[in-house]
């Protein structure tokens, strides 16, 4: 199986680039804004990767922010890149725009790194387990926008198993308190067979445990990490009405030596198998 990530990686190495370009003119996002006539979220949006470029404005940034002639061509070639588009936007609406970015990093990765608390992970959530996600986090959604959400949630963990490119290694901490909420016998066994993947290595922090370092974070984070250092790693962390993306090293580092103190903490991953079918086993 291969996959498409889309443009979102040259989306988010133009941006990169052109926010540095800002902040080497000294200028704030909202100069920016004023000097091209645009707005402080569309500026925003470009700088974090968020959409896609055109080529004259690009060249019209570079020219505020004063950027050489040759720097300004090859802005604006990787501009031509970003028009990609990823096998979720046959999905339209069905992924939030500000989930959209996250998708196809997801899918450029070659690591993750998730915590959660309240959940099971969309990356190895059951048909079922996302559909009364789905229902309950969305009780506005019809049925068929519903049936659309899954499907693309679903579509994402094609990369558990894809092999071209390769696929990326997912390592996965749960707080026993997701074992026990809203967790059915198909979902408990999904998770055992997905755990047993090579790629994938999946702990639960236990409730023996007292508070612990990710117990200080929302709930959820994704480490992603990318191939070789081509791209900085990133910090996702999303909520009901959007997401937040971190990339700075002094934040990267940060939830780093949180993963890294709770992965102490956490069972073994055949320790976490047995508690797996212990709590299984309590709910049948």
């Amino acid at each position: 199986m291969t996959t498409d990530t889309g443009s979102t990686v040259p989306r988010r190495q133009l941006g990169r680039h052109l926010r540095q370009l800002r902040e080497e003119a000294r200028m704030t996002v909202k100069a920016a804004a004023d000097s091209l006539e645009w707005s402080t979220p569309k500026i925003w949006r470009i700088e974090t990767g968020a959409t896609s470029m055109r080529s004259l404005d690009v060249e019209a940034m570079c020219k505020v922010y004063r950027a050489s002639p040759e720097l300004t061509e090859a802005l604006m070639g990787l501009a031509k890149e970003t028009k990609g588009r990823g096998w979720w936007h046959s999905y339209g609406d069905a992924i939030p725009e500000w989930f959209e970015l996250y998708v196809g990093l997801e899918a450029a990765a070659t690591r993750l790194r998730k915590y959660e608390a309240q959940l099971i992970p969309g990356l190895v959530q059951t048909k079922a387990y996302a559909t009364r996600v789905y229902q309950v986090a969305r009780p506005d959604m019809t049925a068929e926008e519903v049936d659309r959400g899954v499907a693309v949630r679903l579509g994402r963990q094609a990369l558990l198993t894809r092999t071209t490119p390769r696929a990326p290694q997912v390592d996965i901490m749960l707080d026993e308190a997701v074992l026990r909420r809203g967790v059915d016998a198909e979902q408990f066994g999904h998770l055992v067979t997905v755990s047993r993947q090579p790629n994938v290595s999946l702990r639960v922090v236990p409730f023996s445990v007292d508070l612990h370092r990710a117990s200080m974070t929302n709930g959820a984070f994704t480490i992603l990490d990318f191939d070789g250092g081509s791209e900085p790693s990133i910090i996702y962390s999303d909520g009901l009405t959007g997401a937040l993306y971190l990339d700075k090293p002094a934040e990267v580092e940060a939830y780093g030596d949180v993963w890294s103190a709770t992965e102490e903490k956490a069972l073994s991953e055949a320790q976490s198998r047995k508690l797996i079918a212990s709590i299984a086993e309590e709910q049948t």
